[in-house]
């Protein structure tokens, strides 16, 4: 198969969707691998480390949406990119469709083959290719927080951490996911008081064994949140339901009752967003305030730490990557259940129901197209 690795159009970001590392692995396996000029440059990965994996530098984007089998991204394809796409041609990447109805329309229209990676799902739920940018999105999340805390960004002065004798932060952490769990590691390594919310019973239980004890796991219910949110320095929500909007759970009419100078951070607003008040920010530009309350809403968090980033994804994606490419989409889909759970819109139908219910529109079962 063809392959071809973008460089990434959006605004401020600096990912990758494939190391030189990875390029040379599917080459082992006999594929061929065009790399748009400059595409890991942000990353720190040069044309030349590229080319002497194998891959062929490509001048434009047009050269490889012309070209290539299977497009690889790190974000979701652009207005600028739709008309390029090819009927029957692979897009693999972060897609966030259920958020997006221009582009679910665009991707019909075009008749190509679009596997998010966002929704390939494991057996027991988790979501391999969404859990390391997860990790460092939640992680990311604690330190702006604390950086916005600071009374020079407009912040209520407070160190998360405090100092001896004087109170730590309070930091909330709304779900108890991926994203919640590492950002509760790093508020409770700086010393804040940390609560952590979830719905699941069972991952309270595993919250309670594994986290120090300057976090405190609770069930998560609109009283809780209402409570919590009175006294919290920083909030971070962290609350994922594959495929399908956030749920709004901090309510414009709760947010009037926090404190001024407080911090939110967003980390589903690719997804909508959990906050009744978010809006998508981007690095250039990444917060705004609302009722005294300051809201950091980026939406691709992970890009301003792009060489962690795209070394930790290219460590996830790859292995998948292989599959379709040796295999075809169809016959990795009908091998590996976790990559048809990827299936969002094939051949000009939505064959993922969170995004069809997203925008009212018809579903198809991604079986019945795997029979034909």
């Amino acid at each position: 198969m063809l392959v071809g690795i973008l460089k990434e159009i959006k605004s401020e970001e600096n990912r990758v969707c494939m190391t030189p590392a990875g390029v040379e692995v599917l080459k082992q396996n006999g594929h061929t691998v065009l790399v748009e000029q400059g595409a890991g440059k942000a990353s720190g990965f040069a044309d030349e480390a590229y080319s002497n994996a194998g891959a062929r530098i490509v001048a434009s984007p047009q050269g490889i949406f012309a070209e290539a089998d299977m497009i690889m991204h790190v974000k979701e394809p652009q207005p600028s990119e739709y008309a390029m796409i090819r009927p029957g041609q692979i897009v693999f990447t972060y897609l966030h469709l259920a958020a997006d109805q221009r582009q679910t329309e665009a991707l019909i229209n075009r008749r190509s083959i679009n596997i998010a990676y966002e929704t390939i799902q494991k057996e027991d739920g988790s979501l391999p290719l969404l859990t390391p940018m997860s990790e460092v999105a939640g992680r990311m999340a604690i330190q702006q927080g604390a950086k916005y805390l600071e009374m020079a960004q407009g912040g209520n002065g407070v160190l998360l951490g405090g100092v001896p004798g004087v109170d730590p932060g309070t930091v909330v952490v709304i779900g108890g996911g991926v994203v919640g769990i590492n950002a509760a590691k790093m508020a409770c390594g700086l010393g804040a008081k940390v609560y952590i919310l979830d719905m699941n019973l069972d991952r309270l239980r595993y919250l309670s064994d594994v986290m120090p004890g300057n976090c405190v796991p609770l069930m998560s219910s609109p009283e809780t949140i209402r409570c919590l949110a009175k006294k919290a320095d920083v909030v971070v929500g962290a609350v994922l339901i594959p495929g399908t909007k956030a749920p709004k759970l901090i309510t414009k009419d709760m947010l009037k009752t926090m404190k001024p100078g407080s911090v939110i951070v967003d980390v589903a607003i690719d997804q909508g967003g959990c906050f009744e008040t978010s809006k998508a920010t981007t690095h250039g530009n990444p917060i705004y305030t609302v009722d005294g309350v300051i809201h950091y809403c980026v939406a691709n968090m992970p890009g301003g730490v792009a060489r962690t980033s795209t070394l930790a994804l290219t460590n996830a994606t790859l292995p998948y990557a292989v599959q379709i490419a040796n295999k075809g989409w169809k016959q990795a889909m009908l091998d590996n259940k976790e990559i048809k759970r990827g299936a969002n819109v094939i051949d000009g139908h939505i064959t993922y129901q969170g995004v069809a219910e997203a925008f009212d529109m018809p579903y198809t079962s991604i079986d019945l197209l795997l029979e034909q």
